[in-house]
């Protein structure tokens, strides 16, 4: 997975929007209000930062090394995974899931509720 199929996985989700807070780069992915993740380059290479389940920050760490403690945001809630190419694509999409239903989950229960109404349950919680 690259940086533009990374995000266009980001933009897949229901009410999925990107953002730019913070000028022209980086597009950060929220949902709700609520970042999920966001995507930066350096030299061509995309880097995403998505939100984690504590208990699994570091086994993902120890695993891969394309995953990096996240960029500028709380080490104990958040990775950075390089998109070089060394990380299977479907782990990466397991990760992006599961950032997407950590907001989510935390996201007042009248957002919360809408979006688990609107487009069901399994499409929200992949993961």
């Amino acid at each position: 997975m690259n940086g533009e199929q990374a995000r266009s996985y980001f933009l897949s989700f229901p009410e999925a929007v990107e953002d730019f807070p913070f000028g022209p780069e980086p597009p950060v992915f929220k949902v709700k209000k609520k970042m999920f993740g966001f995507l930066r380059f350096i030299e061509g290479i995309g880097y995403i930062n998505l939100k984690c389940k504590p208990d699994e920050v570091a086994v993902m760490r120890d695993i891969f090394v394309s995953v990096i403690p996240g960029y500028h945001m709380n080490k104990e809630h958040w990775n950075t995974v390089i998109l070089d190419g060394t990380m299977p694509e479907e782990e990466i999409k397991n990760m992006i899931d599961t950032s997407y239903s950590l907001v989510v989950q935390n996201l007042k229960k009248s957002d919360r509720l809408s979006l688990e109404i609107k487009y069901g349950k399994h499409k929200i919680y992949k993961s």
